[in-house]
């Protein structure tokens, strides 16, 4: 009885010993399982946080390069574009010349503005008052297209240096297009003020010695400023072709003075 008493002593502690060693090795296994899953999860993890980053960095870097790129096309826009050129579907139009010399024509985007397109016809503006006296007048300016296959064709129409001058179908001549320079400027400044009508200016309003760039007085009436400011409604045809018509209220609807721009 006392060996059968201790070998049940000595069975039962060998299976509760047993039995905790089960539990602790389960126990051990378990939480080296969720070790390595938190092991995997850090470095599956690390990986798509960092692919993250580096997206974000990346998106940042192409919103940078792209306005960037934004900005520098504008600014390549902006120092190519002449703001000498940007004419809207009205303008200001200004006829002018001494008595004795040649017409000129100025057209402006608003009244204060520089000239976008100034010409000298080789018509004396007494002669072009007489045609405007007797009814409508019509001017036709030409210019010959480039033919160099060098250089790029279908350049902007009012940079054309040189036009032949029609005035109601009669040959009048060449035209030439004119930088607006101080004295142009000044009689330009001089009838800043008048939105429409004809007029005389004196020489010391309008010029000192108008022989330099607006005719050929030498003083005294001759020598005094003939202008004529109005509104102009510009139509463009196409690359080639422009028109530009006298606006007034007076006419019933038909413009008295229409002038055409054509590169033929």
């Amino acid at each position: 009885m006392a060996m059968e008493f201790s070998s049940r002593r000595h069975f039962h502690w060998t299976r509760k010993v047993s039995n905790e060693e089960d539990d602790s090795t389960f126990k051990s296994s378990d939480s080296a399982t969720e070790e390595k899953q938190e092991n995997a999860k850090s470095i599956l993890q690390e990986p798509q946080e960092q692919q993250q980053v580096r997206a974000q960095l990346t998106r940042r870097k192409l919103q940078q390069l792209a306005v960037s790129r934004f900005r520098s096309v504008l600014t390549a826009l902006g120092r190519n574009r002449n703001p000498q050129l940007g004419l809207r579907s009205r303008v200001i139009g200004t006829l002018f010349g001494s008595r004795r010399g040649h017409v000129h024509f100025a057209f402006q985007r608003d009244p204060s503005s520089h000239p976008a397109f100034l010409i000298e016809l080789a018509t004396p503006i007494s002669g072009l008052v007489k045609e405007m006296a007797s009814g409508l007048v019509r001017i036709a300016l030409e210019c010959d297209k480039e033919k160099d296959v060098n250089k790029k064709p279908g350049g902007r129409l009012l940079e054309e240096p040189v036009w032949r001058t029609f005035c109601n179908g009669k040959k009048c001549g060449f035209a030439s297009r004119r930088e607006c320079g101080p004295k142009e400027l000044k009689i330009l400044k001089a009838v800043e003020p008048i939105s429409m009508g004809a007029g005389v200016l004196p020489v010391d309003e309008g010029t000192e010695g108008s022989s330099g760039g607006c005719g050929e007085g030498e003083g005294g009436s001759d020598g005094d400023i003939m202008y004529m400011r109005a509104k102009f409604e510009r139509i463009v045809g196409s690359r080639d072709s422009e028109a530009f018509y006298m606006m007034n209220p007076d006419s019933n609807g038909a413009p008295e003075l229409s002038i055409y721009l054509l590169r033929v």
